[in-house]
């Protein structure tokens, strides 16, 4: 195996650009890898077997490779995003299967910096559930393969934590990038609204919907956050001073029951972080009640309008029909509220707001619960695929209706061995006090790279 399987997309990029490994080199060894590990983890629907070694000659080739910050990095690309040339299947066989004409800007930008895509990642069918498992098979969790690597990015999480490439880009609508972080030891960042290009299905889902990185560590993420936001100030977060950090285990909505284990480990990151010198205190947002029917209709409704052209598809698994039913019943009984003063986003902001007067950072559990069993799920029943998302990963959305940077960040390790993930929350335009916090605890409180068993 090749020396630079394993390595951060950070080395790799300094080895390519100082001209000490070709990009071709670093790509095959990482696409002999996905040959060797895919088959038993599910994380890809498509390995660019023979275009990817092509344009990592490209790079080798580029008089500027050494200006370029992600030379020869091998990426993986969630699947419900164009790349051009290869079908977006979305992961659903009653998508088109004809090859896309051009990237999605995020892509473009990947490839500009010099990153090279070596295949597209696995989702649940419109990216619906924070589990991954269609048609195209079951993604499983490299920490426990009989467990889900999480969702929407579920074949993200599983590619980057098996070390299959070293970089993954995902997307978050109600937690997709934060939820399979934490199930896989990864540090994983949703921007806030407009940092990063997201077109993502049906309006985003009305802009809850971003594009941001999962990595192994918190210094990777920042690089490729700031190729996707087009910001290479965002590559070197500054240190942060002393922060005003608020810690809370209080749930957004009510009945919703946390693990005493995750909660635990949200008392860990308060006191690395007091450790650091920064001023923690218990406090909670303020969160409404109307808030999480709110969240909960627009998973409905916006999943409803993706599924509106494939309405009459058989093809289309029946546990997407279900869900898209009741979307179209929740626009009729209370539509989302989008744009304007009055909208859904504002009046959660302005709820939440005094929270991030007081506070400059909110730390609080990833998860409820840990990662649910691994099954063929697209066929089974739609009320327990959602009751499980309820119940385990109903932790994030509430940032996505309010549009705020977010971020999960690996905190120990569970009795069943799973890693445990801890979320921060900053207010808009926080994305590199994130980053810069959490580089802090990353050196504090460092975790293992990859799961167990998939170290080079």
């Amino acid at each position: 195996m090749s020396e630079w399987v394993g390595r951060t997309a950070s080395e790799i990029a300094a080895a390519v650009k100082a001209g000490k490994v070709t990009a071709r080199e670093v790509v095959a060894a990482h696409l002999e890898r996905i040959r060797e590990l895919d088959g038993e983890l599910g994380a890809f629907v498509k390995v660019r077997t023979a275009k990817a070694p092509a344009e990592a000659e490209q790079i080798d080739a580029r008089p500027d490779r050494a200006e370029l910050p992600l030379a020869g990095v091998p990426v993986a690309i969630k699947d419900n995003v164009p790349v051009a040339g290869e079908p977006m299947r979305n992961g659903s066989l009653a998508t088109d299967d004809s090859p896309q004409p051009a990237d999605h800007p995020v892509v473009a930008r990947l490839r500009a910096a010099g990153a090279v895509v070596v295949g597209l990642t696995n989702l649940p069918e419109l990216a619906i559930y924070p589990f991954t498992d269609n048609a195209f098979g079951v993604a499983r969790n490299p920490w426990d393969t009989s467990r889900t690597p999480g969702g929407s990015s579920g074949g993200a999480a599983a590619a980057v934590a098996a070390g299959l490439v070293p970089l993954a880009h995902g997307n978050d609508g109600a937690g997709s990038i934060r939820i399979p972080a934490a199930n896989c030891g990864l540090f994983g960042i949703k921007p806030g609204f407009g940092v990063v290009p997201s077109e993502i299905g049906h309006d985003s889902w009305g802009g809850m919907s971003e594009n941001g990185p999962l990595a192994t560590t918190v210094a990777d993420a920042a690089l490729a956050l700031s190729v996707m936001a087009g910001d290479p100030a965002l590559a070197a977060p500054p240190e942060p001073g002393r922060l005003r950090i608020a810690l809370s285990v209080r749930p957004p909505a009510p009945g919703v029951a946390i693990r005493r284990e995750l909660v635990a480990a949200v008392r860990t990151a308060g006191r690395e972080l007091v450790r650091l010198g920064h001023d923690v205190r218990r406090d909670d947002p303020d969160y409404p009640l109307w808030a999480g029917p709110a969240v909960l209709g627009r998973w409905l409704a916006y999943p409803a309008m993706d599924a509106e052209p494939f309405r009459d598809d058989p093809l289309l698994e029946s546990r997407t029909r279900k869900h898209a039913r009741a979307g179209r019943i929740a626009q009729r009984v209370r539509p989302p509220r989008d744009g304007g003063p009055g909208s859904d986003r504002e009046r959660f902001r302005q709820a939440v707001a005094p929270l991030f007067d007081r506070r400059d950072i909110l730390v609080m559990p990833t998860l409820a619960r840990q990662a649910p069993p691994a099954r063929p799920g697209g066929e089974g029943s739609w009320l327990r695929s959602v009751l499980s998302a309820l119940t385990y990963a109903p932790m994030t959305a509430a940032w996505n209706l309010a549009g705020y940077p977010a971020a999960s960040i690996p905190m120990g390790i569970s009795s069943a061995g799973l890693p445990i993930g801890v979320q921060l929350v900053a207010a808009p335009g926080g994305e590199a006090l994130i980053l810069g916090l959490a580089a802090q605890l990353e050196k504090a409180h460092p975790w293992r790279r990859l799961a167990p068993g998939y170290t080079p």
